[in-house]
């Protein structure tokens, strides 16, 4: 893809806009960017060797600015954060339930407020400047009252200990750790106590790293003579000094600030600003220089080859993207780190605990998933008007809906019949053109001798039925995630989904079918004319979406329905809305060479024309007695 001097420049910031052949030979040349005669800067595509990428944590005290850096290194391509056009719909009856305001505010990426622990759960995507392409990590504000609370008494069970938690775990798994403060706030005790504790981590190995090491070599990974063993590297940025003035100020605070905190023993901080993207050229020396160095250790080339690179028209290898929805504590993240087998996201009893949109990739019997967690969506009156917070998680949550492939509508079973709330998210499920699966969670706490998960399973899909006859027998598992009761039956029914979801219906069987159907129940006649449906043949799946070529413009509403019921019993497209949409076939090419020259007497067609005939042979319009007798003829 290719992206212009003048993007790279604002990317950078303004301590680099020092024209475009400077640009060219200091930016381009050490960081792969390739530079066309037309002053444009051609990237090249993203590694998927997930193995041989280099892994950034971004870390530091609450309300640095660490959610804002991320949002810059994303790579807004490959992790599909870039505006969509259904975010502009409006026509849609489920809005007013799970609607949100300011839809246009954030195009992706992570919540960003001026309100401190805004992030809770760390979030992974793939992060790139310029040709390098690297693994980024946003995590949640390390302060010292958290880290004492994650290792006292009762902090497994505190919000705050699981924040620092998954803070920990992405530290230990990371290559580069980023340590971001505020420059103008200075050296702060939670600031302290951050560096108190990555000095601790900075000589550990990374666990990933010792497994992979035993498993191909056999040796003892706490050798530090290991050439596959690498020290975790940390570096200091101090973000929010925005421009050069800060640098030649006399008595400046910010001097004193950067000085003290180089003496934490991880080099001189770097000055960057976040917002306005400066000194992200510093930031990718050192991520370029560690890529090269991990390839390197890996027997890997420093560049990556073109066989590395992602194709994005390959569909075989596209991971299924499945977005786990619903109501506030109903048990989504529960059910995702019962998929998983691991504490990868935050649960508890609170609701609200989800804000971001967490994507974890995983590997379900050799098949690729792309896992997300969404926040708990609620209607949009019970909002908190003043906390924009939920308004962006519920955002984020609709994308993710809108980016996956397959939608797991998660339910309370404890409520005994399906929310409105519930039924507007599944509507508006199927009318974005997901396929929907939907899990009966917490089934243990109401299943007794006369009422069972069947039971259960069926009154739901009765209810909606009821509600939305498009998504009759939609596929429902009964299960328990928080003890892992029927978690396994999910996976199976979703990948069936996505099957039938994006199955492609030859031409022959669909015209064969509609035979059928026309000769049991043909259309109704329109304004005394017999209706007649041609053919048919599929446009598309993902969503399926069929043209039905007739001699008419559109069919009645009530045929549609039928039509639409019966394919679905004939090719069991169960669970998402079959879309069929009416053409009118062309006009016959040969219908005016076979019909009369004359149209025949009276009419105003037939009037105009004997006037023309009249005026060519005498010059003069007929007598108007002679136009009356013809007339009354």
């Amino acid at each position: 893809m290719a992206c212009s001097i003048k993007s790279v420049l604002s990317i950078l910031g303004p301590r680099y806009r020092y024209g475009v052949g400077a640009l060219s030979s200091s930016v381009c040349s050490g960081f792969g960017l390739r530079m066309s005669a037309l002053g444009y800067i051609t990237v090249r595509g993203v590694s998927t060797n997930a193995n041989a990428d280099l892994i950034v944590s971004i870390l530091g005290p609450p309300n640095a600015g660490k959610s804002t850096l991320f949002n810059r290194l994303m790579c807004k391509e490959s992790n599909r954060s870039y505006r969509l056009g259904s975010d502009k719909k409006k026509n849609s009856r489920s809005q007013a339930r799970i609607g949100y305001r300011n839809p246009s505010k954030r195009p992706g990426g992570a919540i960003v407020t001026p309100v401190a622990g805004t992030t809770r759960d760390r979030r992974e995507c793939i992060g790139r400047i310029g040709d390098i392409t690297f693994r980024l990590v946003d995590t949640a504000g390390v302060d010292g009252e958290k880290i004492d609370v994650a290792f006292g008494k009762g902090g497994k069970d505190s919000l705050d200990g699981a924040m620092i938690r998954q803070t920990m775990e992405a530290a230990r798994r990371s290559d580069l750790v980023l340590l971001m403060f505020d420059a103008r706030l200075g050296v702060t005790s939670d600031l302290t106590e951050t560096v108190r504790w990555l000095r601790k981590i900075s000589h550990t190995p990374n666990t990933d790293k010792d497994k992979q090491i035993v498993a191909d070599t056999g040796e003892n990974p706490t050798n530090t003579n290991h050439p596959q063993q690498k020290q975790r590297e940390i570096v200091i940025l101090a973000n929010k000094l925005e421009g050069d003035r800060w640098a030649s100020m006399d008595d400046n605070i910010v001097l004193d600030n950067l000085a003290e905190i180089s003496r934490a023993g991880f080099g001189d901080p770097i000055p960057i600003s976040a917002e306005h993207g400066e000194g992200m050229v510093d930031i990718a020396e050192v991520i370029h220089k560690l890529t090269i160095e991990k390839r390197l250790r890996l027997g890997l080339p420093p560049e990556n080859a073109d066989g590395e690179l992602s194709k994005d028209g390959d569909m075989s290898n596209r991971p299924l993207q499945l977005a786990i929805l619903g109501r506030q504590n109903v048990g989504k993240s529960t059910l995702v780190n019962s998929l998983l087998g691991e504490d990868r996201v935050i649960a508890g009893d609170t609701p609200g605990l989800t804000r971001d949109s967490i994507s974890v990739p995983w590997m379900w019997k050799d098949k690729h998933v792309q896992l997300v967690d969404t926040a708990g969506i609620r209607r949009g009156v019970k909002r908190e008007r003043s906390n924009e917070i939920e308004d962006l998680a519920v955002l984020d949550a609709m994308r993710a809906m809108k980016l996956a492939d397959v939608a797991v509508l998660v339910l309370d079973a404890q409520a005994r019949y399906i929310q409105r709330q519930e039924l507007a998210i599944a509507d508006a499920v199927v009318r974005e053109g997901r396929a929907l699966v939907v899990a009966a969670n917490k089934m243990d706490l109401i299943v007794d001798a006369g009422y069972t998960k069947e039971d259960f399973a069926n009154a739901v899909q009765g209810q909606i039925e009821t509600r939305f006859p498009m998504l009759r027998k939609t596929p429902v598992i009964a299960m328990s995630s928080l003890y892992g009761k029927n978690v396994h039956k999910l996976m199976p029914v979703v990948f069936e989904a996505r099957d039938r979801w994006s199955r492609v219906v030859s031409t022959g069987m669909l015209n064969r079918w509609l035979e059928e159907v026309l000769d049991e129940h043909s259309p109704p006649s329109q304004q005394g004319r017999p209706t007649k449906i041609k053919y048919i043949l599929q446009t598309k799946g993902r969503p399926p979406t069929f043209l039905l070529f007739c001699n008419v413009p559109e069919l009645p509403i009530n045929y549609l329905r039928y039509l639409t019921r019966h394919f679905q019993d004939s090719f069991s497209y169960y669970g998402m809305e079959v879309r069929m949409v009416v053409k009118k076939s062309a006009e016959n090419p040969y219908a005016s060479k076979s019909a009369p020259k004359s149209i025949g007497v009276g009419g105003w067609k037939g009037r105009q024309k004997r006037l023309v005939s009249e005026l060519k042979k005498s010059g003069k319009p007929p007598e108007k007695g002679k136009r009356l007798r013809r007339r009354k003829r």
